[in-house]
């Protein structure tokens, strides 16, 4: 590919990246991805940043790092936005991963968060890509923002994700719950499963009130710590069913996950989740015990429509493919870098 004159491989891309927490990695992993598929076509470089993003310190750390280190390209991936303050607009790009913070906070807590991470950095950057419609709905509900400066790129599945043939276990299924925070809303999933026979997993931190409610309805569960890439493959190949009943999510990775490894998914009838499955998952109200239970009871008891559902995963993993979303993000990088050098020239 050449952009009048100039190679695309000549045009340095720095993808600035926060510094690496043991427990999250979700947005390394997306990125890693971007950069191995385009490794042959472009000069895309990862930049940790140094600081764990807390206190005013620590940022103005990664702000002014980031300023010393940026390409013909800036890329701010998620979770840093305030680092795009520091770069020059017509060359930066910031990636929103959710709002969910703003849910989370009222009043002046809210308004400061909402300026300093959303307002401001969004203005001060050439392009805005997020994750799915539901997150650009909801930055433009936030921000005065025109909607063609934000690009929704979704995101892709790592490869290690294959489809996986497993005899479905009706008398006593294997369900899988990926994450604990307080939106997988896993307190009601175990008063939803409560009395229907089945092997609990779950991925991440379990807390007291959590765990005292297995041990007091005797469930059957294991709890599983931080594991590698592959020992959650390997979880999700021994389910049976996925469960994400979350009350919000930014995207809704173990939805593709579960339709790539060819698993039923049960999952939210809300924020960006129906979005994220299409017509592969058994949709449900979080908010509601009885709907999460039924929801249940109908992929374990109605074989036809659990087939029904992988079929149709089988048809929407393909909008997620890896390379067509490091396509996408490289045809941002030329636009914004063709828009860029000639805004220079004309000045």
């Amino acid at each position: 590919m050449q952009l009048r004159g100039v190679e695309v491989h000549e045009v340095r891309v720095v993808q600035f990246q926060r510094r690496p927490v043991p427990t999250q990695f979700s947005v390394e992993g997306y990125f890693d991805r971007v950069r191995s598929l385009l490794t042959e076509r472009a000069d895309i470089r990862a930049h940790f940043l140094p600081c764990y993003s807390r206190g005013v310190c620590g940022r103005l750390r990664n702000m002014v790092n980031a300023a010393r280190h940026q390409g013909d390209v800036n890329h701010v991936t998620g979770d840093v936005h305030y680092v795009a303050l520091l770069l020059p607009q017509r060359h930066t790009i910031l990636t929103v991963l959710d709002c969910q913070i703003l849910d989370r906070l009222k009043g002046w807590r809210r308004a400061i968060v909402r300026f300093l991470w959303y307002t401001l950095p969004v203005r001060r950057v050439s392009r805005i890509t997020v994750i799915s419609e539901e997150t650009k709905r909801q930055l433009l509900r936030e921000v005065n923002i025109p909607a063609d400066k934000v690009h929704v790129i979704p995101v892709s599945v790592s490869e290690l994700y294959q489809p996986f043939s497993k005899s479905f276990c009706v008398e006593c299924p294997r369900i899988l719950q990926v994450g604990t925070k307080a939106n997988k809303n896993v307190l009601r999933l175990v008063r939803a499963l409560q009395g229907i026979r089945c092997r609990l997993e779950i991925v991440g931190p379990i807390d007291q009130e959590l765990k005292s409610l297995l041990e007091d309805w005797q469930f059957d569960y294991r709890a599983y710590g931080r594991l590698t890439d592959s020992e959650l493959v390997e979880r999700y190949q021994q389910a049976d069913v996925i469960s994400f009943v979350s009350t919000y999510e930014g995207f809704g990775m173990p939805i593709v996950e579960a339709q790539c490894v060819e698993r039923v998914c049960v999952t939210s009838n809300c924020s960006s989740m129906p979005e994220v499955a299409g017509p592969g998952a058994c949709l449900v109200d979080p908010y509601d015990v009885q709907s999460i239970r039924q929801g249940f009871l109908r992929v374990i008891s109605d074989g036809q429509y659990r087939e029904s559902l992988i079929e149709s995963g089988r048809q929407n993993r393909l909008r997620f493919d890896a390379q067509r979303i490091a396509d996408d993000f490289l045809k941002l990088y030329c636009q914004v870098f063709e828009e860029s050098r000639k805004h220079s020239l004309e000045h």
